[in-house]
């Protein structure tokens, strides 16, 4: 059994009263009775891929009395205090962010009982998980990303934070967040017992923060060494230095890319506009040219493929561009395609003549 699937199987166990700490007493997790939400039973659940806390026993109540027994508590009892180790975010005086508890963080969002155990603990978390040291620089990577790309929207959720002003264009309803509130009791069930739910959303939010850790911290950072490669190659590739040359295609190399012409300065007339790879996926081996965007999620590119072959494929678009082997660009012209390096390659010179 791998190292992440002992850590998922840790985190599931939701008992263990046999666990004590150093004087011999019961570790207990405290949280909130009834309905329950993404942000306690994701802080739950890491705080069980923690050594000390693995096989603690989890206790729902509302109680104070009884809250006061437990070792942590999550999400309930009114009070933030690291020291004491509690952690909730629903009292007035309540509005720490990431930055505020930390000023070389960016975070501005308010946080919830996730956020707060995931600064005080998620790096301890991450080093388990990856078997790296706590120090590390990609243990402090993942942390970021992590939180950027996880937990952050849990915590807005949760605390009634918009992604936008104005009226949404649409909704998302399938996001963690959703998927857990579905666990809960509905109005109408003869039965209001949310614990069976509980320890089904302490599965789910752990095995998605798994997921998270393990992508950012075994795909996303390995990635990192073969972006800087490619940036310190790209005059070779083509003489403007603006496009980067991959050895094979799906490499996430967006937000390497932005942080790493940050720390070389590149920016205007210096930053990078397109990436070519080999699709290796592809029966044929096309050669895929895509667009580098504004920022890495956005929609919205530095320079897209020529407006006149957008939504054109093969013979027409070979007519439209004047490159043999053409064979695709897509509608938005965020991506297109040729059959040969050297067709991508006459597609990106004649694309940069736009600028």
């Amino acid at each position: 059994m791998s190292r992440a699937s002992n850590l998922v199987s840790s985190a599931l166990k939701m008992t263990g009263s046999s666990v004590t700490n150093g004087a011999g007493e019961k570790l207990i997790i405290g949280t909130h009775a009834g309905h329950f939400h993404c942000d306690e039973t994701l802080a739950c659940s890491m705080l069980k891929m923690l050594p000390k806390y693995k096989d603690a026993e989890i206790v729902r109540s509302r109680d104070y009395e009884v809250l006061d027994t437990c070792n942590i508590v999550v999400d309930v009892r009114g009070v933030y205090d690291h020291e004491k180790c509690l952690y909730d975010h629903h009292q007035k005086t309540f509005s720490h962010t990431f930055n505020s508890l930390d000023k070389s963080k960016k975070w501005t969002t308010k946080l919830s009982s996730a956020g707060l155990v995931y600064y005080h603990y998620g790096r301890e978390i991450i080093a388990q998980i990856l078997g790296t040291k706590v120090d590390e620089t990609v243990t402090e990577k993942v942390f970021d990303k992590v939180y950027e790309g996880f937990i952050q929207e849990i915590d807005a959720i949760d605390n009634g934070i918009h992604t936008h002003d104005g009226e949404p264009r649409y909704t998302i309803n399938t996001n963690l967040s959703s998927r857990v509130g579905n666990l809960n009791p509905k109005w109408n069930d003869e039965e209001q017992d949310s614990d069976a739910g509980f320890y089904k959303a302490i599965e789910l939010t752990g095995s998605e923060f798994l997921d998270k850790v393990n992508y950012y911290g075994k795909v996303w950072w390995a990635a990192r060494d073969i972006v800087n490669q490619a940036m310190e190659n790209r005059f070779k590739v083509h003489s403007s230095g603006r496009v980067l040359e991959f050895n094979q295609g799906g490499v996430p190399f967006k937000e390497h890319l932005f942080e790493l012409e940050a720390e070389q300065g590149l920016t205007g007339d210096n930053q990078l506009l397109y990436a070519i790879f080999n699709d290796k996926k592809d029966q044929n081996g096309m050669w895929r040219i895509l667009c580098v965007p504004e920022q890495p999620k956005s929609f919205i590119n530095r320079l897209s493929l020529p407006e006149a072959w957008r939504g054109l494929r093969d013979q027409e678009l070979e007519t439209a561009c004047g490159v043999a082997g053409a064979n695709f660009v897509h509608a938005s012209g965020f991506i297109g395609g040729n059959n040969t390096r050297e067709g991508a390659l006459a597609m990106v010179e004649l694309a940069l003549k736009q600028l």
